[in-house]
Order: C-alpha cells, then structure tokens, then sequence
C-alpha cells in the first residue's frame, strides 16, 4: 500500500513540476492528458498477468498527475499556454 502512495504522490510531483517548468510552452499538451495516456496503459498493463504489479503503479501514477491539472481538464484546456502569475507547488491548477 505505501508504494501505491508513493506513486500517487510522485505522480502528483511530476505532474506539478511540469506545470512549473513547461506550463508555458504553446506545443505541449497539457498534462492531464499525459495523465489520462499512463492510467490507460496501466489498465492495459493490469490485463497481462505478468506485469500486473506495474500496471497498477502506471494507474496510481497516472492518477496523480492526472489531479496535479484538474482545474485545466475541468475547462477542457488541450493546447493552451498556463496563465498563472503565481508559481504554486501545492495547488490543483
């Protein structure tokens, strides 16, 4: 259970971090997409008796960097650049 938490948090990590760092650039999709992309393929993963394991971290991980960019799934943002004037770690953008 802690390394499912630890995935979760990791991927919340990553998925901030992205938005600090690469929020800005116009040709990056946004992150909750990518999100969106690593839970699929862990629940592909969950599918194949032998990598069952990875394919739930793959959920987990995804899932936190799928709600690191909530707010931006919620109003549909695909392409649009980040407009945030202030830089928050712990925040849901």
């Amino acid at each position: 259970m802690l390394d499912y938490s630890l995935a979760l948090v990791a991927g919340f990590t990553v998925g901030r971090l992205g938005h600090i760092f690469g929020g800005q650039i116009m040709w990056i999709p946004h992150h909750w997409i990518l999100g969106l992309l690593v839970v699929f393929v862990g629940i592909i993963c969950v599918f194949i008796k032998r990598i069952k394991y990875l394919g739930i971290i793959l959920i987990f991980l995804g899932i936190g960097i799928f709600a690191s960019d909530f707010k931006d799934f919620l109003q549909l943002k695909v392409w649009e650049p980040d407009d945030a004037p202030i830089i928050k770690f712990l925040g849901i953008d």
